[in-house]
C-alpha cells in the first residue's frame, strides 16, 4: 500500500509543477485592464493611476499582456510594480483567467 500512495503523491507534486508557467505583460488595474490610463488619469503616472484606481475605485491589480488581461491571487506585491513590465510566474485557471501568483520581478 506504501508503494501506491507514495507513487499517487509523486503523481500529484509533477502535476502541480507543471501548471506553473510564466506570464510577461504590464501591471495595471481592472478598470484601465488594457493599459491605457489616458480616460481616468488618476495620476501623472500610470503606475500613480493604477495605485490610485486599486485604493479609490475598489479595482484590482491585473496582468495585461497586449491581448489578455489576468487577475492576479497576490493583491499586494503587484503595487510596488504599478506600470511596470513584469514576469509573473504561477498557475492559470484558463476558464477565469486568473492566476495562482507564485512571484512577480521586474522585466528584464
Amino acid at each position: 500500500m506504501k508503494p501506491l500512495i507514495l507513487t499517487l503523491l509523486t503523481i500529484a507534486v509533477l502535476a502541480a509543477a507543471q501548471g506553473k508557467q510564466t506570464f510577461s505583460g504590464v501591471i495595471t488595474d481592472s478598470m484601465c485592464a488594457n493599459a491605457d490610463h489616458s480616460q481616468m488619469r488618476m495620476g501623472p503616472t500610470d503606475a500613480e493611476c493604477t495605485i490610485a484606481c486599486v485604493r479609490a475605485h475598489d479595482a484590482a491589480y491585473v496582468l495585461y499582456d497586449g491581448k489578455t488581461v489576468y487577475t492576479l491571487s497576490d493583491q499586494k506585491t503587484p503595487e510596488r510594480f504599478a506600470g511596470q513590465k513584469v514576469t509573473v510566474r504561477g498557475a492559470l485557471d484558463a476558464k477565469t483567467r486568473a492566476i495562482q501568483v507564485d512571484s512577480i520581478t521586474a522585466a528584464k
